[in-house]
């Protein structure tokens, strides 16, 4: 316990600030851990995925609790010497050599690099009971909960530019699904001979409420007091990059070009505008699952590591340069 102890103790510089500790952030701490490279993550401890009962697409992993796969990610990190520490990131500053990163509780630490792995919150629409069954009956995505849900009767809420593609996709998974315009527009006389054909049926009105019983959800109540009913609520969030700290580096989250929330825009390396910072998950791939998260993790990894031999390579020629002459 002692070495553990002693092993997350925040030391004052770093190769490498991994901010966030979820898949993208252990990956990338992996990778650079093992490069030998100097390197802390620093987990606020409020995944995304925390509902959740396992994760599902990953190979290997499927149905594995999200809080077991993040543990076991934070011993391999360790076990190469790197540490992970709990705390939250406020602040972000260019120093000359790198950055200065500050934590809610005071605490301050240097870095050559910042890896940025906050992840995202989802945004619910304001129904009443919806967010208590978030993770359970209400779900978002069909890849990650669809087969648990699978020939329930489902309603899916019109909340955005993607509930059509959403609707057609829990519509593979259940011959009972009814769409929920909510307040969003009607379908288009396309999109309705679409949902027609797969025997989706569309009620419209303003969804206020999730009925709920011992069981979980019972049906949706709309605002004239028609109750639909109804097992599983599938619902498009709206996803905001939780990456705040970043605004006084030039780096603020934009609106996404699909419209679905916010995000910090990255190059496929994971590289950012700003010099020296990369991004990586869901804070720049908004509808990432978790093993692309940690894929992009291990990229942004691998290019930091890549980035930092080139400037020491470049500090060797200096000093070599300076010490012999002609050279």
């Amino acid at each position: 316990m002692t070495g553990q102890l002693e092993n997350d103790q925040l030391e004052n510089e770093y190769d490498v600030v991994v901010a966030g500790g979820g898949a993208a952030g252990l990956n990338g701490a992996l990778m650079l851990a093992r490069s030998r490279r100097t390197v802390v993550v620093i987990d606020a401890g409020a995944p995304r995925n925390a509902p959740a009962d396992g994760v599902h697409g990953l190979l290997a992993r499927d149905g594995m609790p999200p809080a077991e796969l993040l543990e076991r990610g934070r011993e391999e990190v360790r076990s190469y010497g790197g540490r992970v520490v709990s705390g939250e990131i406020t602040e972000a500053a260019r120093a000359a050599d790198g950055f200065t990163i500050g934590l809610a509780d005071g605490r301050t630490v240097r870095a050559r690099r910042l890896l940025v792995t906050t992840g995202l919150t989802d945004e619910l629409p304001d129904i009443d009971g919806l967010r208590e069954r978030w993770g359970h009956d209400v779900v978002h995505c069909p890849y990650c909960h669809g087969w648990e849900v699978r020939d329930r009767a489902i309603g899916v809420l019109g909340t955005g530019p993607m509930s059509m593609h959403q609707v057609q996709l829990f519509r593979q998974l259940s011959d009972d699904v009814v769409f929920f315009t909510h307040e969003g527009p009607e379908p288009t006389a396309e999109e309705s001979e679409r949902l027609a054909a797969r025997g989706v049926r569309v009620v419209t009105g303003k969804v206020t409420a999730v009925e709920t019983g011992t069981g979980g959800i019972t049906g949706l109540r709309l605002a004239d007091g028609t109750v639909v009913a109804r097992e599983v609520v599938a619902v498009g969030t709206r996803m905001v990059a939780r990456a705040g700290f970043l605004d006084d580096l030039g780096l603020p989250a934009i609106e996404h070009p699909a419209g679905v929330g916010r995000y910090i825009p990255a190059d496929a390396t994971g590289r950012t505008e700003v010099p020296g910072v990369w991004a990586a998950g869901n804070v720049t791939e908004l509808t990432a699952q978790v093993g692309a998260a940690a894929a992009a993790g291990a990229m942004a990894g691998a290019q930091i590591n890549a980035d930092l031999v080139e400037e020491e390579i470049r500090a060797a020629v200096a000093a070599r340069a300076s010490v012999t002459p002609g050279v």
